[in-house]
């Protein structure tokens, strides 16, 4: 396998860096998905709901705080926001406006660490391939020159600059393969817990809402 990577040229180098950089950022992005997927966020938002309809802010802040995920991040702002809002009197119209936009900040935040290094999958599988047809050219280039040199057409002459460019070509597929197919799935779960916090935050700011008229 070595003497193959050995066999691609200097433009194994860098598909070898991309190589790596890849395997570190898919291991990197599913511990942190399948983290947050351990987070039952359905059971997570009704125990909120029924601790603000109780009255008790502060453990549903505590509930959240303890709660590992973006979700209860951003369910945290909106929870201290209206802990605030309600110490200060402020009517159920302001604390529609001021939740909201508490949230609709701090989802920002949330959304940008959930899709944290997605970018660099894209990056290398829009790269690779261009690495590999990189080798491909410099590997006939070789090839067509030790044919030029050579008094006649022998196959051993050019194979070495082909076995290159194959090997290159190979390498980039195969890198642009293995990154796609991760990237696909993360921003899936992305899209899914970008829909979450929407919902999160959209029903919890009409229940305090609510909850402040009775």
């Amino acid at each position: 396998m070595f003497k193959t990577i050995l066999q691609g040229g200097y433009m194994m180098i860098p598909l070898m860096f991309l190589s790596v950089l890849t395997i570190a950022v898919v291991i990197d992005r599913a511990m942190a998905f399948m983290k947050n997927r351990s987070v039952d966020v359905q059971s997570l938002r009704a125990e909120v709901m029924r601790l603000v309809k109780d009255g008790n802010i502060q453990d549903a802040i505590l509930l959240c705080a303890s709660t590992p995920g973006p979700v209860s991040a951003v369910i945290l702002a909106g929870l201290q926001s209206l802990q605030n809002l309600q110490n200060a009197g402020e009517s159920t119209n302001a604390i529609r406006v001021v939740m909201a936009k508490s949230m609709d900040d701090y989802a920002l935040h949330a959304i940008s660490a959930v899709q944290k290094r997605l970018s660099i999958l894209d990056t290398v599988g829009n790269s690779a391939p261009l690495f590999g047809m990189s080798g491909t050219v410099l590997g006939m280039i070789s090839a067509f020159a030790n044919m030029a040199q050579s008094s006649g057409l022998d196959a051993s002459v050019v194979a070495g600059g082909i076995s290159e460019a194959l090997i290159t070509t190979a390498g980039g597929l195969l890198i642009a393969l293995g990154e796609v197919i991760p990237l696909k799935i993360f921003s899936s779960f992305a899209e899914e817990i970008e829909l979450e916090i929407e919902d999160a935050s959209t029903e919890l700011v009409e229940f305090a809402v609510l909850s402040s008229q009775e």
